[in-house]
């Protein structure tokens, strides 16, 4: 009985652990991307120079991540996400070495932003393929969306106004207090219990290459899960496009100051927080199907409101729109690709996620300043419009109402039997492994 309560008690400190973790890293990334480019700007004047930081902190996403969706799919999680944090922590020892000094080169805030972007990428899929493992089927929803919100607020709200407090104080007071943050949330990872290694088979002998190319595979025949990745990289298009374009409207079309930009930029995230609270409730009332809909309403709104208007509170209702759209898209996406994907497979298809999303970013960036220089910005921003329309069909005629009852037929909060017995297994599983 002994054993019982204590496995039902490290089932619900799992969440409690994950949402620890995601909060504390996310602040202290948040706060590295003031720092590391406030220590950039004092070793050089060079824009292009300056901006390489940010492509190196985002090379690794593109060029890596399907290699660690392998890594996370083959070793302990609970190990990677310790290891990430050793490299982490390691960098940032680096870095205040170089602060006391005096002293950063530039090339090494190269292979450091680069160093900190693997693992990154580490963590972020290992703790998205983590969930599952240790968290019961009636919690996923919940625990996904305390995740998304923490993520929104964490790195872009709170990360870069602490970070722009902590530099006030002292660079070395910045990279010494988001260190000690990576420290403690390594700390909070040695709290996970239950089953975290993923059972060795015969693909575990494969090559990297065949096991990527598997998951590949496996993501194309799951019609539900190509929609969802398809969806997925044409609404971060169109958000890295209204991130890139955004800022010319509001100075030369809305003539906002710097300050009037901030609170409009800040509404994205403030819907996302909304969405995040909410989620669960909608879910009930509205149904799914029509919950994640709402993603291409705020996406549309976003990209063809300035189109037609210039007036702040309007484009700023559009982007509210679009954060609490974009949450209530991605718990649920997350939610349903966990049901979906077999456990030996999650590091690769949430590694595969990561490059459809931040990758499309970039992309849809690239195309709306080109389009930009053509047409000016905002019709090219309202050429990302019809896409997100085209979808709407696809959608609908894919996550059907049947489709969606047989994803979440299972999902009802387990009886204290069964919540028992959930915890007896991920007991044993840990003993065995």
């Amino acid at each position: 009985m002994n054993d019982v309560v204590a496995a039902l008690r490290g089932d619900r400190s799992n969440s409690l652990a994950i949402l620890v973790f995601t909060a504390v890293t996310n602040l202290a990334d948040g706060v590295l991307k003031v720092v590391i480019p406030l220590m950039g700007a004092s070793a050089t004047a060079s824009p292009l120079a300056l901006s390489m930081l940010s492509v190196m902190l985002m090379l690794p996403t593109l060029l890596l991540s399907f290699h660690v969706g392998v890594l996370v799919d083959r070793h302990d999680r609970r190990r990677l996400l310790l290891l990430s944090n050793a490299v982490r922590i390691g960098c940032l020892g680096t870095l205040l070495a170089c602060v006391l000094q005096a002293s950063a080169p530039l090339p090494l805030l190269y292979a450091l932003g680069f160093v900190l972007g693997v693992a990154d990428v580490v963590a972020a899929t290992a703790i998205s393929a983590l969930i599952p493992s240790v968290v019961p089927k009636s919690g996923w929803e919940r625990t996904n969306a305390w995740v998304t919100g923490i993520e929104t607020v964490a790195q872009e709200f709170c990360g870069p106004v602490l970070g722009g407090l902590l530099v006030a104080a002292g660079t070395s007071v910045a990279v010494g207090t988001t260190g000690a943050a990576y420290v403690f949330a390594a700390a909070t990872v040695l709290f996970l219990g239950g089953s975290m290694k993923v059972r060795r088979t015969a693909a575990h002998h494969e090559s990297v290459g065949r096991q990527i190319t598997e998951g590949l595979r496996f993501l194309w025949r799951q019609p539900t899960l190509r929609l969802t990745s398809t969806v997925l990289t044409v609404l971060c298009a169109c958000w890295g496009a209204w991130l890139a374009l955004i800022p010319l409207i509001a100075v030369h079309d809305m003539r906002l100051s710097s300050k009037e930009y901030g609170v409009l930029l800040s509404l994205l995230g403030v819907g996302g927080l909304a969405g995040a609270m909410c989620v669960a409730w909608l879910n009930r009332l509205g149904g799914r199907r029509w919950v994640m809909f709402s993603d291409f309403v705020g996406t549309f709104a976003m990209v063809a409101v300035p189109l037609f208007t210039a007036h702040v509170w309007i484009i700023g209702a559009a982007a509210f729109a679009g954060g609490f759209g974009g949450v209530l898209w991605s718990v649920n996406a997350r939610t349903i690709s966990q049901s979906l994907v077999p456990d030996s497979m999650r590091g690769r298809f949430s590694a595969t996620a990561r490059v459809f999303s931040l990758g499309a970013m970039p992309v849809g960036a690239a195309v709306a300043g080109a389009l930009g220089e053509l047409v000016g910005p905002r019709a090219a921003l309202a050429l990302f419009a019809p896409p997100v329309a085209l979808l709407i069909v696809p959608y609908f005629r894919t996550l059907t109402p049947q489709v969606l009852h047989e994803i979440f037929a299972d999902f009802r909060p387990a009886a204290p039997e069964q919540e028992r017995e959930h915890a007896v297994q991920n007991d044993a599983q840990e003993k065995i492994l």
